[in-house]
């Protein structure tokens, strides 16, 4: 898989990929992450990638020219599956939507900053918007890095146990089910007898029992 995000603050992203489960992907050859700033393609002498907005109002808006000069000058060079704006009013981001992009070849993920982006843009390029959340963020270079670690660990080879990421939460549409490790006792604490069983079906029903009585008291909506 080939990501490649465009930002007006790239460095803001770099460390979250030199370490863990990013960076074995990467180093294994599972995922590229290319980071391409935005000004390298502004106007004029000051690299200009903002303006004020037609109408009046606060705030600047990201402009036309530098993202289609970006955006076309990679899609020349390969096809991509989605190019993503990274944008509050986006879809919000589950589970569901990582699955589907993590079998996906290359994609674009364009961080929003200022007021957001020409209106234009989207008409001419973008094929999906997400969201983390009904909040706004200074840009969308923190989004980025919580969209691509939800896609890339899900890529096969990168964890260690790959049904690990089979069983995390929302993959059924259900919270995950209480864990425990040693001691099996602890300042009274006991381990459900059942995990200590040695009993595969009998743990798996308990397991599932958790996770639905969980999953009600904690998010109902996902059981509708």
């Amino acid at each position: 898989m080939r990501i490649d995000i465009i930002s007006v603050l790239p460095e803001l992203m770099e460390s979250p990929f030199r370490t863990s489960i990013l960076k074995r992907a990467m180093d294994k050859g599972l995922a590229e992450v290319h980071f391409h700033n935005l000004r390298d393609f502004g106007l004029g002498k000051h690299r200009q990638v903002d303006d004020e907005p037609y109408g009046g109002g606060a705030g600047m808006v990201m402009m036309i020219e530098p993202l289609d000069l970006c955006i076309s000058e990679l899609k020349s060079q390969r096809n991509y599956d989605e190019v993503i704006y990274l944008t509050p009013d986006g879809e919000t981001l589950n589970q569901k939507i990582a699955n589907s992009l993590s079998i996906q070849k290359n994609l674009i993920f364009l961080c929003g900053h200022y007021k957001g982006i020409d209106q234009r843009v989207r008409e001419l390029h973008i094929t999906k918007e997400i969201s983390i959340g009904d909040y706004v963020l200074t840009g969308g270079e923190l989004v980025a890095c919580v969209l691509a670690d939800s896609v890339i660990r899900l890529l096969p080879g990168v964890l260690n146990d790959e049904q690990s990421a089979l069983t995390d939460s929302f993959q059924d549409n259900l919270l995950s089910p209480p864990i425990y490790t040693r001691p099996s006792e602890y300042k009274g604490l006991k381990v459900p007898e059942v995990l200590l069983s040695g009993n595969s079906k009998k743990i798996e029903e308990w397991l599932n029992d958790e996770a639905v009585k969980i999953t009600q008291e904690k998010r109902p909506d996902l059981l509708d």
